[in-house]
């Protein structure tokens, strides 16, 4: 008795599956622009190294001899591959098929594409097209399939993989529902610019709500999408997209039980910059280019930053420092001279458990302000995000070294601080908690101008504040000798479910399951951990 017949099957299924939703749905993909799954997964993995999980999965109908008449695949696509020869998980919609909307195993891969990333602690990156689930058109007449929306596996497994792997997300066509909700459970979500929209719900169902007629690109392209932080970045084409998605995972390790990895640097460690001597004006009322002195700091050409125009009076991004990654917090004095808002501080909250999570010194350049002020400021419960920032700041456990380079005033200059960081100082910065009120009184009352606001210098000679002031040049070797000795090597070892931190003892499960809930959601918890 032979097993031809079955194997005969196999290989016709795999052969159709490679067909997508057939040479018309392919086609029409090309001619908007498009690439498919598998030319995706293609492009940003490394030559030959994709090895395909289930592609047989899917729906077929046969005749009654048992050959198989048609076969529509699971229109989600998911495998291993290398990049940069690490190992890791990708998949994503395949949009030829049902435009994307889940099928029973199509839904059932994407679930199992996480629980592989978690299981065997790989970054997992999604390519994202698709509607979400068909709304049911009544009993027994189809709908979403699947599982119900509360059904554990289906949340868990993203909860899980975001509190151990780096997980990053990219909007290639219109994305809504679930497939929405998968974007912005990552570490880092791209979107490219012509081509793709991020919504809760599409144009016809808000008409049908709301009565209002609206692109998908006026309710969520990336005009829309920079700015609320729904995205972290935005990708020309494609092949920009790839190119995003390999820089951001080259600073991370490949799971929590790892060190971040060290590279190469032709970058001279004592490289001093003499712009450093001229560009922050001696006139406080004069801006200045934030993130031309970070350049001047890190690695040349390492600064890779994130979320740009959300919350832009806050620049954060990952860079090297002598080949070591580490994350970048600055001010911008060119936005609202750079105060925190409500936008700043969830864009900020977010980044600092990204370093947490996967071991990332910090190094904060500090020209804070205070935060934001005004009927907004209020409406947008600025002091509350601020707050819950500042308890991010005080839970973090990697290396803090922060430079005030002009001034730190009031709470929100507090959050520029990590626990046991160095702190370095610019010529004559200034800092103090400043009562607006008293100061504006006080000048009317004695007609003149007194200093209120004291030099840090006299405030490090009142208070033993533990300021280093330093000769600017010298800016890049100080910082690195400083981050790269306070290193903390047992910070990645695990030991049967523990992982042990210089400052803490959480078991893993517990302390990166909440790490990676902290992601998406920006509430203040008040919890007292024993």
């Amino acid at each position: 008795m032979s097993w031809q017949h079955e194997v005969d099957g196999i290989e016709q299924r795999k052969r159709l599956a490679q067909e997508h939703g057939g040479a018309e749905a392919v086609a029409r993909q090309h001619t908007q622009g498009r690439l498919t799954i598998r030319e995706r997964v293609a492009g940003l993995v490394d030559a030959d190294s994709f090895r395909e999980q289930g592609p047989i999965a899917g729906h077929a109908e046969t005749n009654e001899q048992g050959q198989i008449q048609t076969f529509t695949p699971a229109n989600y696509v998911l495998g291993v591959g290398k990049i940069d020869g690490r190992l890791c998980v990708v998949g994503g919609e395949d949009f030829t098929v049902r435009g994307g909307s889940p099928s029973p195993a199509g839904l059932r891969k994407s679930v199992f594409a996480e629980e592989l990333a978690w299981r065997y602690r790989v970054p997992l990156i999604r390519f994202l097209e698709g509607g979400g689930g068909s709304v049911p058109r009544g009993e027994g007449k189809g709908g979403g399939g699947g599982e119900a929306a509360n059904a554990s596996p289906r949340f868990m497994s993203i909860m899980q993989v975001m509190g151990a792997v780096p997980v990053v997300s990219a909007a290639m066509g219109a994305v809504a529902g679930l497939p929405a909700a998968r974007l912005v459970a990552s570490h880092f979500s791209v979107m490219t610019r012509h081509t793709s929209q991020v919504m809760i719900g599409g144009p016809a169902l808000v008409e049908r709500a709301f009565g209002q007629r609206l692109s998908k690109e006026e309710l969520g392209g990336p005009d829309i999408h920079l700015r609320s932080g729904v995205v972290d970045n935005v990708a020309d084409d494609e092949v920009g997209v790839f190119v995003q998605i390999r820089r951001f995972l080259s600073y991370l390790p490949t799971n929590v039980w790892e060190a971040p990895p060290i590279t190469s640097s032709d970058d001279n460690r004592d490289r001093q910059e003499p712009e450093l001597l001229s560009l922050i004006p001696r006139n406080r009322r004069r801006a200045y280019d934030m993130r031309r002195l970070v350049e001047c700091v890190v690695d040349r050409s390492s600064f890779f930053e994130l979320a740009a125009l959300y919350g832009p009076s806050q620049i954060v991004g990952l860079a090297r420092l002598n080949g070591h990654p580490l994350g970048v917090w600055a001010n911008d004095p060119a936005w609202y001279a750079g105060s925190m808002t409500a936008d700043g501080a969830q864009k900020v909250r977010r980044f600092i458990d990204l370093c947490d999570t996967f071991h990332l010194p910090i190094v904060c350049f500090v020209d804070e302000p205070g935060f934001m002020i005004g009927p907004e400021a209020e409406q947008t419960a600025t002091i509350r995000h601020g707050t819950a920032t500042l308890f991010a700041v005080m839970q973090s456990t990697v290396p803090w070294a922060s430079v005030i380079v002009r001034k730190v005033y009031g709470v929100a200059g507090a959050v520029h601080f990590g626990p046991g960081g160095m702190v370095f100082a610019w010529p004559r910065p200034r800092a103090a908690h400043c009562r607006l009120k008293e100061v504006w009184q006080s000048r009317i009352v004695a007609k003149s101008k007194p200093r209120l606001i004291p030099k840090l210098s006299d405030a490090r000679s009142k208070n033993g504040l533990p300021v280093n002031a330093i000769p600017t040049r010298k800016l890049r070797r100080l910082v690195s000798l400083t981050l790269l000795t306070h290193a903390i090597p047992d910070r990645c070892c695990a030991t049967g479910s523990t992982l042990f931190s210089r400052s803490c003892k959480r078991t893993v499960d517990r302390e990166r399951i909440r790490r990676g809930r902290n992601f998406i959601f920006w509430w203040v918890q008040p919890t007292l951990q024993q």
